[in-house]
């Protein structure tokens, strides 16, 4: 039992919330309440959690060496042996297949999304997370495939552009967020753990960071203001949740620069309580605005 336990371990789970985000144009687009898109998505959902998983396993055979000198990384399944090499191989092959040929039965658009996805991360991991600045953009562009994914599967009147632009934004802020505190974390061994770090430094990461947190509020408010989603016309109520948004990333921030936390944004998302309250309170606040009438 120990390499299936492996393998589970392997493919993440934790971190699949961040794939919830495949809900934006269902939400948005005022179509939650209605099952066969709801299903369509749940889906996606479920196949995108997989092909993220996969990805996962491909990043953790490609760095098995350069784990195995990390301080918390050496732990992982295949760098630790718990998780066989030729297992993780198989694993990798099978859920491609069953992902992609599930995804054809339903939406082939979303079977091409899938697999740009695992082309765009196979390439990260075996090239583009040793390029400076483009490794985050990377991960910016993952993020925004997945917000695509949910967007091909069901018939979207109209999805804002601008929720793609703060989709991406706040995955770039996030992104590089990571990136600080793993170089504060890794101290004199970041450059010999992760390549980029020789090339990274606090100063530049800050600023960054406050650029991306600015750009990030800026397109939230615009969509807010420009969305042309057909429950949000003519009303501004969703400014009304910009604090909300406001306060999340300024409680990141604090966790990152005070508390020292934030080289796993899906652990910090899962256990700190004010940024949970705070994205309940605006996920809340925005379905009653778009689905109860009284407050349109």
């Amino acid at each position: 039992m120990q390499p299936l336990i492996g393998l589970l371990r392997a493919l993440r789970p934790k971190q699949w919330t961040k794939n919830a985000i495949i809900y934006a144009g269902l939400v948005f687009d005022g179509q939650l309440l209605i099952p066969d898109s709801f299903l369509r998505v749940t889906i996606s959902f479920i196949l995108l959690c997989l092909t993220s998983g996969v990805i996962y396993v491909v990043n953790d055979l490609v760095d098995v060496e350069s784990d195995r000198q990390h301080p918390k990384k050496r732990n992982r399944p295949i760098a630790s042996g718990q998780l066989p090499i030729p297992l993780a191989v198989g694993a990798v092959i099978g859920l491609s297949v069953f992902c992609v040929g599930t995804a054809l039965l339903y939406s082939p658009k979303f079977a091409i999304i899938l697999i740009v996805y695992m082309a765009l991360h196979v390439a990260y991991s075996l090239r583009i997370k040793r390029i400076v600045i483009l490794d985050v953009l990377a991960i910016t562009a993952g993020y925004v495939l997945r917000v695509a994914g949910g967007v091909v599967v069901i018939e979207v009147a109209r999805f804002s552009p601008w929720l793609y632009a703060c989709t991406a934004m706040l995955a770039l802020f996030l992104a590089i967020g990571k990136r600080r505190q793993e170089l504060l974390e890794l101290a004199e061994q970041a450059g010999d753990i992760r390549v980029t770090f020789k090339h990274y430094n606090l100063p530049l990461l800050d600023n960054m960071l406050q650029m991306s947190m600015i750009v990030t509020m800026i397109s939230y408010i615009l969509y807010t203001i420009e969305a042309p989603s057909v429950l949000l016309a003519g009303s501004n109520l969703a400014l009304l949740t910009v604090p909300f948004v406001l306060y999340a990333i300024f409680r990141y921030m604090y966790l990152i620069h005070v508390k020292g936390e934030g080289s796993a944004p899906e652990e910090v998302l899962l256990k700190d309580r004010p940024l949970q309250a705070s994205m309940l309170l605006w996920g809340l606040t925005f379905v009653a605005i778009l689905y109860l009438p009284n407050l349109r």
